[in-house]
């Protein structure tokens, strides 16, 4: 089991493959052998299975082998920890939250870690819309435990995707000398306050948290969470028209020595944004290059499988949106829009592709094109009423008369 935990948080943090990483590649096969010279429990076995079976890129059934475990340990937290974070690279988001409804009430307050489930089961909840159940679960976790920092997370989540901007940042205000030494959730949490500064269209104060808290995490870690946080948040800025400076520069350092790790379709798409912004066309061409690549690989790996139909039109939108074809970027996204939760990641993280199509339509002269602006952020003001962000946008969509 000590092998299975090491191998699967490894993996599980989708900074390093066995594919490329010999190192690793050897440790999964350790763990397998040794697995096969000891007289294991069915229980361990399937643990074994289960990290095997994500290294080789199937997280679909690496799940399957993680919920036969909770079927008769339903209080096993490390296969529900790792079954939700691989259903959240999958984009399962009513599996993510029913895999916890389903061992939930086999937590009882006297068992250790019971309080996180608490904020893990929040975190499903609100990503199936659940947002009064996933609130009030949050924060009964947060009055057994402040410094449950995933807890956090879910109410910072909530409160963007409703809009509800003043509320978050004082929950932000309020809460973060609990959550601010919390190892990489900290930088995450930074994360989601600076999206509210961003809807404000506070930029500076934005770009504030970037320079003290997002990079310098970046910078210490390197875990891909602080990547993905990193490069969204520059790249979000620079669509509302805010320079960035040399900041890209700096990313781009850590990003590209990922170029061709393609464990995540969602990682590959934020490594491309930084290859982009920092003008690196030879980390770009690699990057594509080598992900048509795997696209066409034998094998079970989920990724590859997706990389054709979603995650190569995807890359190929981010090229044509900063080589000025805003018209193309409609022709790549526009298809496959709403199959991009496939790649993962969480509602609020995704929200960037949905932004990249609104700019790419309100910048589209063709005369083909000219409603999708408005029918877009129609759509988007429905959803999310009450939105700074969105008000701007159809600010900018009446001035170059693109609503009527």
């Amino acid at each position: 089991m000590g092998h299975a935990i090491a191998n699967g948080l490894v993996l599980i943090g989708t900074g390093s493959s066995v594919r490329l990483d010999r190192e690793l590649d050897q440790a999964v096969k350790t763990m397998v052998e040794v697995s096969q010279a000891q007289p294991l429990t069915q229980r361990e076995r399937l643990h074994v299975s289960a990290v095997e079976t994500f290294a080789k890129g199937n997280f679909s059934r690496a799940c399957e082998l993680w919920e036969q475990i909770l079927w008769d340990h339903p209080t096993d937290m490390l296969a529900l920890k790792f079954s939700h974070d691989a259903y959240f690279y999958l984009g399962y988001q009513e599996q993510m939250r029913d895999s916890v409804a389903r061992i939930y009430p086999f937590w009882t307050p006297s068992i250790p870690l019971s309080s996180y489930v608490k904020g893990i089961y929040s975190f499903g909840l609100m990503e199936t819309n659940f947002y009064d159940k996933a609130e009030k679960l949050a924060k009964e976790a947060l009055s057994i435990n402040p410094t449950d920092a995933w807890s956090v997370h879910t109410i910072a989540h909530i409160h963007e995707m409703k809009a509800e901007i003043k509320d978050g940042v004082e929950f932000m205000q309020s809460s973060e000398a609990h959550w601010k030494d919390s190892d990489m959730l900290a930088c995450h949490n930074y994360w989601h306050w600076a999206l509210y500064l961003i809807e404000k269209g506070e930029y500076e104060a934005a770009l504030t948290i970037y320079d003290n808290h997002v990079f310098p995490s970046l910078k210490a870690s390197g875990a891909m969470l602080d990547v993905v946080d990193s490069c969204s948040m520059l790249y979000r800025l620079q669509m509302e028209g805010v320079s960035v400076g040399e900041r890209w520069q700096e990313v781009l350092p850590i990003t590209r020595k990922h170029s061709r790790d393609h464990i995540l379709l969602f990682n590959d798409a934020h490594f491309l944004m930084a290859s982009l912004g920092a003008r690196d066309s030879g980390t770009t061409q690699e990057l594509l290059t080598t992900l048509q690549d795997a696209s066409k690989a034998p094998g079970e790996n989920c990724q590859h499988l997706l990389a054709r139909e979603v995650g190569l039109p995807l890359c190929q939108a981010l090229v044509e949106a900063e080589n000025g074809n805003p018209g193309r970027v409609l022709e790549l996204l526009l298809p496959i829009r709403y199959r991009i939760i496939q790649i993962g990641g969480s509602n609020a993280q995704r929200d960037i592709f949905n932004q990249l199509l609104i700019h790419a339509a309100l910048n589209c002269t063709s005369g083909v094109h000219k409603n999708v602006a408005r029918n877009l952020l129609m759509e988007r003001d429905a959803l999310k009423p009450n939105s700074p962000l969105t008000q701007r946008l159809i600010r900018k969509a009446a001035a170059v008369h693109l609503l009527q």
